[in-house]
């Protein structure tokens, strides 16, 4: 599937107001967490209320809502519930005004969801004993283990195209590690869940050898 930068630009930013302000905001509002979930076409909430995105619809019970042209307020009156994210719990976000026209491309959306089920694939199979997190401040998916991230990004400031990364929470030096935080690949090198998961075995690898080399030169 090919999708035009500023089509999938436009569908990251619009899904990532929805995942902040109809998700994420009511729900820590709720029950006092703002972790979400990648499901089959997208993501939802893991406690009340009970939402997902589905593609370009929002999924409340029985109720179908179109995303595309609408706004977060609106979404959020159509499902019972009150917009707005989950305030002053972190600085970055999407941008997204409650009253922003939402620009959601069916096949952007598509293209979105299936990249984080491969990530949510990979990171599964990588970690079977951690539940991987879809967080609204970054809109990426991600574990921690033994004190790294692992993790998928549909887009963002550091690089606006789909990628996994692996974050050390200590820096690790060498060509391996080629982003500021630690490493990062394209989704575009990446086609499939095997191939990410191969990324971060590798990364893991890689981390506790350099671990041992700092701790041990």
């Amino acid at each position: 599937m090919t999708v035009d930068r500023e089509t999938l630009e436009t569908a990251r930013r619009s899904l990532h107001g929805v995942a902040e302000h109809v998700l994420a905001g009511p729900q820590y509002r709720q029950n006092g967490t703002i972790r979400l979930r990648v499901t089959d076409g997208g993501f939802g909430t893991v406690q009340e209320p009970a939402l997902r995105v589905n593609r370009t619809e929002l999924v409340a019970g029985d109720r179908k809502i179109p995303m595309n042209g609408a706004t977060c307020r609106e979404l959020a009156a159509a499902a019972g519930i009150e917009a707005g994210g989950a305030e002053d719990l972190y600085k970055d976000g999407s941008g997204v005004g409650l009253d922003d026209t939402l620009g959601i491309d069916a096949e952007a959306a598509q293209h979105i969801g299936e990249f984080f089920g491969r990530g949510l694939e990979a990171l599964t199979r990588f970690a079977p004993e951690i539940t991987p997190v879809l967080w609204p401040e970054h809109f990426d998916l991600g574990i921690s283990l033994d004190e790294v991230n692992y993790g998928v990004s549909v887009g963002d400031a550091f690089l606006d195209e789909p990628y996994a990364y692996v974050g050390p929470w200590e820096p690790r030096h060498g060509a391996f590690w080629n982003t500021p935080f630690g490493a990062a690949r394209p989704g575009r090198l990446l086609p499939g869940a095997t191939e990410m998961l191969d990324f971060f075995v590798e990364a893991r690898d890689r981390a506790a050898r350099d671990q041992v080399r700092r701790e041990h030169p």
